[in-house]
């Protein structure tokens, strides 16, 4: 089962250990952040399912912070659930109108913020804003923002689709074609990072397609970024004589052996 990504935003050194090591122990793939303009540069970088953020942070502080992940359409859909020393109910009231999705205030029970952040990240799932197995905003939530970005100049969007997704299930299951959808929202979520902006965004609207919403200068350097960094590294989910002959063998619909070429990327650049 794939890890959900937690990034913990806390700048006390015992809070945070202590945090990373419980959440890690609990199959949690954890990040640590002490600074907010840190941990906003690597929430828009890796895409977390579930942000626990203080609001006691030297800098900018947590509802700063906060304001800023649901300003940015990359971020806007990740949960946030405020740990804070703050326990009255308009410092509660004050972090929900934020933004976030929970408040716990410290000291606090590690197994009940694990079922907090668990009731989170199921939430946000059961509203339809997370594919579960890519784990980046799908449904309306892709929708909405590309109502949004049609209305603003600059925006380019990429309608990104994984050919020959369904032959590679029918041959190796399910579990591996959610395998490589994973590895594509993170290659997507990478290479967007390297040649979009920092408020550019990925979506997964369909089983085999994702949408890519970028402000990028170069839109067609960026697609062939995508196509290329996909159509290499996706043979890593193939076996050795697969990539060898270029091609996978798999009964059609009467019984008999044929061929389905490799996975590949078609990027098909919507609106400019």
């Amino acid at each position: 089962m794939t890890k959900r990504r937690l990034l913990i935003v806390e700048d006390d050194a015992d809070t945070n250990n202590l945090l990373k090591m419980y959440f890690s122990e609990a199959g949690y793939d954890v990040t640590v952040e002490v600074r907010g303009p840190e941990a906003l540069a690597t929430a828009r970088q890796m895409m977390p399912d579930l942000i626990l953020l203080d609001i006691n942070l030297p800098e900018m502080n947590g509802l700063e912070v906060c304001a800023a992940l649901r300003k940015s359409p990359r971020t806007v859909h990740v949960p946030i659930i405020f740990i804070s020393e703050r326990s009255s109910q308009s410092d509660r009231i004050a972090g929900l109108s934020a933004g976030a999705v929970d408040y716990v205030s410290k000291p606090f029970d590690l197994e009940e913020l694990r079922l907090r952040s668990q009731a989170a990240i199921n939430r946000a799932e059961r509203d339809n804003l997370l594919d579960p197995r890519s784990g980046l905003p799908t449904g309306r939530l892709v929708d909405e923002q590309i109502q949004r970005v049609k209305q603003m100049p600059g925006w380019n969007v990429l309608e990104c689709r994984i050919e020959s997704f369904r032959p590679f299930v029918d041959l190796n299951g399910f579990a591996a074609g959610d395998d490589v959808l994973k590895f594509a929202a993170q290659l997507l979520t990478d290479v967007v990072a390297e040649h979009g902006t920092p408020e550019d965004t990925v979506g997964h609207p369909a089983n085999d397609t994702f949408m890519v919403l970028t402000q990028a200068a170069d839109v067609n350097a960026l697609a062939q970024a995508l196509q290329t960094r996909f159509d290499e590294e996706v043979k890593a989910h193939y076996g050795f004589m697969d990539v060898e002959q270029g091609y996978i063998l798999i009964r059609d619909n009467h019984g008999e052996m044929t061929q389905a070429p490799l996975m590949m990327m078609s990027v098909r650049i919507k609106n400019g």
